[in-house]
């Protein structure tokens, strides 16, 4: 009985496993058959082993050869492992010794003239390589950039299975291609990472700066909103430049995740956080991951340690925006499908921008704007109330009256709202040392409570009395006014802080075009004025469309709420119907 042995490493999601690989050579009918749980990738490993083998010199078993994937109830996906079930069936044979390949795993994709191709997901499994105790690992030629990534781990790089039988002692017939020879895999893929720009580029908005250096500093997730072309975009993609850099074991964390998607050889190692902006027609499944048999990465997971940007964030779908609820909570994501449940880190932060109502031109007085009210209340309907009470941060982004003459930079360059971000950062982490937090949004309601100021709280419980924040927004105003304590060199939040803790009662949608009370001191503003923000005033005429238009009230009973106001058309003097 020849049992050919080979070691590798499966992944579900990012945690990995490791696989033995046994190979039987028994008498009987030429058949080739692989157990274990495969997915039907992996059960078409068997043509393109069978034809590798045979192009690298070696004799396939002309008997049954059966290769059984250990622990068998783990499910198997992927042609990570083709070079493992190569390996140990011309173990099995006799073509290389029994005992070559112990404590040793090996990876790769092999082709069908015998070449190894490089694969996806190699940090995270030479990760957990390493903390298994292996040491020695055979990997694609194409992957040693990566593989040098990881240390105390010996990775060896082979271009063909022939390599591979001559590294262990056996003899080969093979020859490399001059395509595989001469071009390396990953020059394809191999991009420079754009920069984020700097924000001094941005024209005024030096408020909304602000909001953003805050929110860099504490983690804090951010909605602006404000008509077309004020720079909300541009601000958000500037948000990379301000933050504080990576820390190395944030870097690894980061650096698996772009391995397993195969983004990570157009990124490398980088201490600048990630950014993600899909785009508004994105499904639930591409945001939060997803896909046949175990669930692949999401855009959320992608933006793990980053930013999550969702620009035009009401026009996404609401079934889309409820799905990020729990992910903002718990940091990571569950995916659960019928061959399993596999959990993908989550833990970015929120950036969404909006415009004020459909056409987007309702912010002043609102005449520009051409919407009904009840398109403006189908548009943020999406925007529900236990996602803005998660926004800890929301700001208008007003347009801007006046540019520049030249070329002068508008504002702080990103490096000195970085420089000051980062002493915030450190503030944060020295006082949380004990706790493993990094930053004031992911301190917990319990310590807030203990440590925050009594005269702090006062004014949060006056709020809380007022109903203009719950007590999730009561939690995020107090970490908000740690951060902003810690910008200004504070020890701790005090009566100073009232305007940062009444805004995050900012939770809705009308609120957001300038009438929260927290805006106004803790002042309601009138019903009256609030409509005139939204319609024109009484017995203006409008002529943006072409024809006149009188704006009148259709019950101005006194002592009775008036209805909402109604349009009434008149033809233009001298124009033919």
């Amino acid at each position: 009985m020849a049992i050919g042995s080979a070691l590798s490493v499966g992944l579900i999601g990012l945690k990995a496993f490791i696989i033995q690989i046994q190979a039987f050579v028994s008498p009987g009918l030429p058949y080739f058959s692989i157990i274990g749980l495969p997915d039907t990738s992996l059960s078409e490993a068997r043509e393109r082993v069978k034809s590798a083998c045979q192009a690298s010199g070696a004799k396939w078993p002309e008997t049954r050869v059966t290769v059984n994937l250990s622990p068998a109830s783990m499910p198997k996906r992927g042609s990570s492992h083709d070079l493992a079930i190569a390996a140990s069936v011309l173990s099995a044979s006799g073509t290389i010794p029994h005992d070559c390949l112990n404590d040793t795993v090996v990876l790769g994709e092999v082709n069908l003239d015998g070449t190894v191709l490089p694969i996806n997901g190699l940090l995270p499994i030479l990760l957990h390589a390493r903390d298994q105790g292996v040491c020695k690992v055979i990997v694609p030629h194409a992957n040693l950039d990566e593989a040098a990534l990881v240390p105390d781990v010996n990775a060896i790089g082979v271009r063909h299975v022939g390599e591979l039988i001559e590294l262990m002692g056996g003899t080969a017939k093979y020859e490399i291609p001059d395509l595989i020879r001469d071009v390396n895999p990953n020059d394809a893929a191999m991009s420079i990472y754009p920069s984020p720009g700097d924000m001094n580029e941005v024209m005024g908005q030096e408020t909304a700066k602000w909001a953003l250096e805050v929110a860099a500093a504490g983690g804090h997730h951010l909605m602006m909103t404000g008509p077309p072309g004020t720079g909300k975009t541009m601000l958000a993609s500037r948000i990379p430049g301000i933050m504080s850099p990576l820390s190395e074991s944030e870097q690894l964390e980061v650096a698996s995740i772009r391995s397993l998607c195969g983004t990570l050889p157009s990124y490398g190692i980088s201490d600048i956080p990630p950014f993600e902006a899909p785009h508004h027609t994105a499904s639930t499944a591409s945001l939060v991951g997803g896909g046949a048999g175990l669930a692949q990465p999401g855009a959320i997971t992608r933006a793990h340690r980053g930013i999550l940007f969702m620009d035009e964030a009401p026009e996404f779908s609401a079934r889309t925006l409820q799905t990020l609820r729990e992910p903002l909570e718990s940091g990571y994501v569950a995916i659960s499908r019928a061959k399993g449940t596999t959990y993908y880190p989550a833990r970015f932060q929120l950036i969404m921008a909006a415009n004020p109502c459909p056409c987007g031109y309702a912010y002043g007085n609102g005449e520009r704007c051409t919407c009904k009210e009840k398109d403006r209340i189908k548009y943020f309907s999406r925007l529900s109330g236990p996602i803005l009470d998660r926004i800890d941060i929301q700001i208008e982004v007003p347009p801007v009256e006046r540019i520049n003459p030249g070329m002068a930079p508008s504002g702080e360059s990103s490096h000195a709202i970085r420089l000051r971000v980062i002493v915030a950062r450190q503030t944060a982490q020295e006082r949380f040392h004990e706790f493993g937090w990094v930053c004031n949004a992911q301190a917990t309601g319990t310590w807030l409570r203990a440590n925050t100021s009594t005269k702090a709280i006062e004014l949060v419980n006056h709020a809380l009395a007022s109903e203009r924040l719950s007590l999730r927004g009561a939690d995020r105003a107090m970490r908000l006014a740690w951060t902003l304590a810690d910008l200004s060199g504070k020890t701790s939040p005090g009566p100073h802080q009232r305007p940062t803790a009444d805004s995050a009662a900012c939770t809705r949608s009308r609120r957001l075009q300038g009438d929260c009370a927290a805006c106004q001191s803790g002042r309601s503003r009138p019903r009256a004025r609030r409509q005139r923000h939204r319609r024109a005033p009484r017995g203006r005429i409008d002529r943006t469309d072409g024809r006149h238009r009188e704006v009148r009230d259709s019950r101005p009973d006194q002592g009775r709420e008036p209805q909402r106001r109604r349009h009434v058309d008149i033809p233009f003097p001298g124009r033919h119907e």
